[in-house]
C-alpha cells in the first residue's frame, strides 16, 4: 500500500511539474529575454525527470520484475525516455525550443497515464510465462528508448516542416504584395527597412531550419540504433519463447514497417547536400504516425503475439 501510494503521488507531481514547464517555455520562446524563467524550465525538466525515475524504482521493486511489462509501464517508461532526451539540451545552451517541442508529448503521456482511462492494468500482477525472461528487460526497454528518440526527431522535422512552409507561404504574399502596390510605397526609406527587417528575419529563419535538421537527424539516428538492438534482441528472445526469430504479427509488421521508414530516412538524409533536407524532413514526419500505430494502435486490436500490453476501458 505504501508504495503504492508513492506511485500515485510521483506521477501527479511529474504531470503537475511538466505542465508548469509547458507554460514557462512557451513564455521563453516568446519573450527571449527572461533568463530566470529559463533557469526554472530547466529545473522543472529535471525534477521531472527525476520523479518518473522514482516512479519506476517504486513500481520494480513492489513487483519483483523490471516495470515493462504491459502498457501501463510502458507509458511511464515512455514517459521517462522524453523527460531524458528534454534534459539533453541544458548540456548546450540556446537549445531550448527542443524542450519546448518534446514537452508537450510528455505532458500527453502523463496525462493520459493519470487520467483513469487504463483501468485493471494500473495494478501490477504477476508476470505471465512467456514474460518471465531476461530478455524482458533488455528487448522491451530498447525498444521503447527506439520510439522516445524516433517520436522526438519526429517531432522536430514536423516543426522544421511548419517553418518551412510558413517561410514559402510569406515568400509568396510579400511577392503578390509588392508587385501589386509598389507604386503606392514610399521606395527609399520604407523600402530599406522591409529589406533588413526581411533579411534579419529569414537569417534567424534558415539558422532554426538548420539546427532542427541537425537535432532531428542525431536523435532519429540513436533512436534508429536502438531500434535496431531490440528488434535483434526480440528476434532470439522470440525464438527462444515460440521457436521462430520472426512470425509476422501485427506488432512485428508495424515494427518492420518503422524500420523501413527511418532507414530510408537515414539513407536519404545522409545522401543529401545541407540545406536541401525537406524532403527527409516529409519522411520523418510521417513516421511521427507509424510509431503510433505500432507502439499504440496495435494495442487496441488485442491480436497477435504481442498482445499482453492491451487494456479495457471504464
Amino acid at each position: 500500500m505504501l508504495f503504492y501510494t508513492l506511485e500515485h503521488i510521483l506521477t501527479h507531481i511529474s504531470f503537475s511539474i511538466v505542465s508548469i514547464v509547458i507554460t514557462i517555455l512557451l513564455i521563453i520562446l516568446s519573450f527571449d529575454e527572461i533568463i530566470g524563467l529559463y533557469y526554472s524550465s530547466e529545473k522543472g525538466i529535471i525534477a521531472t525527470f527525476f520523479c518518473i525515475t522514482g516512479l519506476l524504482i517504486t513500481r520494480w521493486i513492489y513487483s519483483g520484475h523490471f516495470p515493462l511489462s504491459d502498457l501501463y509501464e510502458s507509458l511511464i517508461f515512455l514517459s521517462w525516455g522524453f523527460s531524458l532526451i528534454s534534459i539533453v539540451p541544458y548540456f548546450k545552451k540556446h537549445l531550448n525550443y527542443l524542450s519546448a517541442i518534446t514537452s508537450p508529448c510528455t505532458i500527453l503521456i502523463q496525462g493520459f497515464t493519470t487520467s483513469g482511462i487504463l483501468t485493471e492494468i494500473h495494478q501490477s500482477e504477476i508476470l505471465v510465462p512467456a514474460l518471465q525472461s531476461q530478455w524482458l528487460m533488455m528487448h522491451v526497454s530498447m525498444m521503447i528508448l527506439g520510439y522516445a528518440a524516433l517520436l522526438c526527431g519526429s517531432l522536430l522535422s514536423v516543426a522544421l516542416l511548419v517553418i518551412s512552409f510558413q517561410k514559402i507561404l510569406e515568400n509568396f504574399v510579400n511577392e503578390s504584395f509588392s508587385f501589386n502596390t509598389i507604386q503606392y510605397l514610399d521606395e527609399q526609406r520604407n523600402g530599406l527597412i522591409n529589406n533588413f527587417s526581411c533579411l534579419a528575419r529569414n537569417y534567424y529563419r534558415a539558422q532554426l531550419i538548420q539546427q532542427l535538421d541537425q537535432w532531428s537527424y542525431r536523435i532519429i539516428s540513436l533512436g534508429f540504433i536502438f531500434l535496431n538492438i531490440g528488434i535483434l534482441s526480440g528476434s532470439v528472445w522470440a525464438n527462444e519463447a515460440w521457436g521462430s526469430y520472426w512470425n509476422w504479427d501485427p506488432k512485428e509488421t508495424w515494427s518492420f514497417i518503422t524500420w523501413t521508414l527511418f532507414a530510408i530516412y537515414l539513407h536519404t538524409r545522409t545522401n543529401t547536400k545541407k540545406g536541401k533536407s525537406l524532403n527527409c524532413a516529409i519522411v520523418a514526419s510521417m513516421g511521427f504516425l507509424i510509431i503510433w500505430i505500432c507502439y499504440f494502435g496495435v494495442n487496441l486490436l488485442g491480436i497477435g503475439l504481442h498482445s499482453y500490453g492491451t487494456f479495457n476501458f471504464h
